[in-house]
């Protein structure tokens, strides 16, 4: 069993920044796809950013340039700065892990950490 904890959500301004942070323990997941899913009000999840082992990254296209992800396996965590925000930035942010490549469904989740964009 894996647990992922996030951190680091809260309120910033437009074009203000934030590191969101994702703790993980249970298992060694040092392999694994990790990676960010969101969902907005009235919106379903939607995928944000992965990274595969060891270091390949895919993001969609609106967070490309502004959000950027990475692991630190020595510290079992896996990161989100997320750059330049923008209002429609402002969602629940969910942790994930995967032991397969794609990640379209996500073995594990984390209870998610709220981020609000004001303009």
């Amino acid at each position: 069993q894996v647990q992922l904890v996030e951190s680091g959500g809260g309120l910033a301004q437009a074009g203000g920044s934030l590191r969101l942070s994702c703790a993980t323990s249970g298992r060694t997941i040092t392999s694994y796809t990790m990676g960010w899913f969101r969902q907005a009000p009235g919106k379903e999840r939607e995928f944000v950013a992965l990274i595969r082992w060891p270091v390949s990254t895919l993001y969609t296209n609106s967070v490309k340039g502004r959000f950027t992800i990475s692991r630190d396996n020595a510290k079992n965590t896996v990161y989100l700065q997320m750059n330049s925000l923008k209002p429609e930035d402002t969602a629940v942010y969910y942790c994930a892990a995967d032991g397969n490549p794609g990640f379209t469904t996500p073995d594990y989740w984390g209870q998610g950490t709220q981020v609000t964009v004001s303009s």
